[in-house]
């Protein structure tokens, strides 16, 4: 077997990833390129676009309490709605992937003259001396290195090779242009040496498929002394620039630009995940320490049913059992797989319809929330809606704009801003979803986190024994469709990276955390802690330093997968089980999750159905 063409392209991960863990993924702007990158030497589709100058150049991955009836969504279902979301993010794990580190790639031989690493190469065009479109291809492990900087580049002449394939000397001599050829019929290091010796200074090489595949050496090759760069475009874009030459004279500029190691956007995105946790948590904390406030109200006045109550708890509020914490990872592996055997067009419509239900849902709901300071009778009042039960006449005014929103993201959603709608849909869901969805005390939250790390771990580097391909990688980046990936994740565009693209966040590196951190601050608050001296300021801080290093692990890694989780779980999870077991509360956090109470409205023994309420005098 030849290596030439063997392998498809994956070396240079354009884009920074965060897919989630066990939720989230990664995706790109892919209406000019095609996933150009992968991890497991799967072919990827690069397009052309027009230079536009106001848009980034798109790139590729290589990774209810006491007021619950004024805020809960239309029906009584919301927190089985918020829970069934939970599990769909939650099968969309995550990695950290991607960065300008260059894949080794050590199953394609390294030999003296054919040893380059794999970069991304600008082809840009000038068409009768006006400039024209832009191509993206991949330089070859062989030949020299291609010039870094835009500014040094030759511009330099483009003529189509005769015979078309390069596999024998052109019919005339070229004077030092570039030559466009076909492949096919011989190897990539003869179309190179024959273009060389016919007087080109460079060659560009289209692709049979649109894929790009790496151009590599045989093995036993020895005679590779070749002074010219190569560069490969997929299918569609080189027939793109062969017909540019139909229109005049044509012109070409190689390059391959660095990327900064470092861009605003993933500072944003780290803000923009620390940020919603921190609203999340508080208002959860809040929720609960309303609801308690509420029976206590109802203990004064003599209402002995609602003693009755779990402390902390409400009717609108799902907590997570140790049962549930581990069907939740077994249950997400199984979606997770139907999603890699099922992923196709249609299937990434049906996510995307998904994501639009629960972010009207969540839209709604923190809407509500905040508009019922200020329109307190209107969400006091309520109307019995057929199918929907009693609905506040504050969620029937919010209803129609979360729908129209969700509906105006989901229709312009390849667009250039239509990140900010899908950033704005997805943090509302989690928001509701921590609020919703509780972890009861530290032994469910650490069994959960501890399955959801290991889920981590499994779906993005072991998985790739039994299916040759990061499931994880390929089920977030939505490949075998058209879509630029599934939309459960957040992410802000690369404003000064020269190959554009976005940073992303899956939602499970957010939410997942999120529910342990949130559960610190109720804890912290009906303790009565201080913010120095609880649980919640140190857990933020943990989380946000395990943030940081899984993006520093981007840059360390070579470009490879990195679960999130795999930085995140120990960093938050550490923290407070360490900070417990220095203060003395670990077993009370553990079991309880509850500090232990004085309830002075009647004198009696704690009844078994509060444990947490040491009841001792009136």
């Amino acid at each position: 077997m030849t290596w030439e063409g063997v392998f498809p392209y994956s070396c240079r991960h354009i884009q920074k990833v965060l897919l989630c863990s066990p939720l989230g993924p990664t995706t790109l702007d892919g209406r000019w390129v095609r996933h150009l990158l992968e991890f497991h030497f799967h072919g990827f589709y690069q397009g052309r676009r027009r230079v536009n100058p106001n848009r980034p150049i798109p790139s590729i991955p290589s990774s209810p309490s006491t007021e619950s009836r004024s805020v809960m969504v239309m029906g009584s279902s919301s927190p089985e709605v918020a829970a069934a979301l939970l599990l769909v993010m939650a099968a969309l794990a995550g990695v950290a992937a991607g960065g300008d580190i260059v894949h080794q790639d050590d199953e394609a031989p390294k030999i003296p003259g054919c040893s380059n690493d794999f970069v991304l190469v600008k082809v840009q065009t000038w068409v009768n001396n006006r400039e024209d479109g832009e191509f993206v291809g991949v330089g070859a492990r062989f030949g020299p290195t291609i010039e870094s900087k835009e500014k040094h580049a030759n511009r330099t002449a483009l003529l189509l090779a005769d015979p078309i394939d390069c596999c024998t000397l052109p019919t005339a001599k070229l004077g030092g242009a570039v030559l466009l050829v076909q492949r096919g019929n011989c190897k990539f290091t003869t179309k190179a040496k024959v273009a060389e010796a016919a007087g080109a200074s460079a060659i560009i090489i289209i692709n049979h498929v649109h894929e790009l595949y790496k151009m590599v050496c045989d093995r036993n090759e020895t005679d590779l002394d070749i002074n010219i760069p190569a560069v490969l475009l997929p299918k569609d874009a080189g027939n793109d620039l062969q017909k540019l030459l139909e229109r005049g004279k044509v012109s070409v500029q190689l390059y391959s630009p660095d990327r900064p190691l470092v861009d605003t956007a993933e500072v944003f995105l780290w803000l923009m995940a620390v940020g919603t946790i921190l609203c999340a948590s508080y208002w959860s904390a809040w929720s609960a320490r309303e609801a308690v406030i509420e029976q206590e109200k109802l203990l004064k006045d003599g209402h002995e049913s609602s003693l009755n109550f779990e402390a902390g708890g409400s009717s609108g509020m799902v907590d997570i059992n140790m049962t549930s914490a581990i069907l939740f990872v077994v249950v997400a592996s199984l979606f997770l797989i139907m999603l890699y055997k099922l992923m196709s067009h249609w299937f990434v419509e049906l996510l995307v319809v998904i994501f639009c239900i629960g972010g009207v849902e969540g839209l709604q709901t923190c809407l509500v929330a905040l508009l019922s300071r200020w329109f307190k009778p209107a969400a006091e009042s309520f109307v019995k809606v057929p199918f929907f039960g009693a609905v506040s006449y504050l969620t029937l005014a919010v209803c129609p704009f979360c729908i129209v929103f969700a509906v105006i993201w989901a229709v312009y959603r390849r667009m250039t801003y239509a990140w900010i709608g899908q950033d704005i849909l997805g943090i509302a869901l989690i928001v509701t979803v921590i609020q919703i969805v509780r972890i009861p005390n530290l032994k469910v939250g650490s069994v959960l986190l501890s399955c959801s790390f290991l889920y981590d771990i499994f779906w993005v580097f072991i998985s790739k024994m039994w299916f040759h391909e990061s499931v994880m990688i390929v089920v977030a980046r939505g490949d075998k469709t058209d879509e630029d990936g599934v939309p459960m994740l957040l992410k802000i565009p690369r404003m000064f990276d020269p190959w554009g693209g976005f940073s992303i966040i899956g939602f499970g590196d957010i939410l997942l955390p999120g529910l342990l951190i949130a559960f610190a601050l109720r804890y912290d608050w009906a303790a009565k802690k201080t913010l120095q001296s609880g649980y919640f300021l140190w857990s933020m801080v943990a989380y946000g330093s395990g943030l940081m290093i899984t993006y520093v692990a981007l840059n360390l890694m070579d470009g490879h997968g990195q679960p999130a989780l795999l930085y995140i779980v120990p960093f938050t999870l550490g923290t407070f089980i360490a900070l417990g077991r220095k203060r003395g509360e670990l077993r009370n956090l553990w079991t309880r999750g509850q500090p232990e109470r004085v309830c002075t409205h009647m004198h009696m023994h704690p009844s078994p159905k509060h444990p947490n309420c040491d009841v001792s005098s009136s």
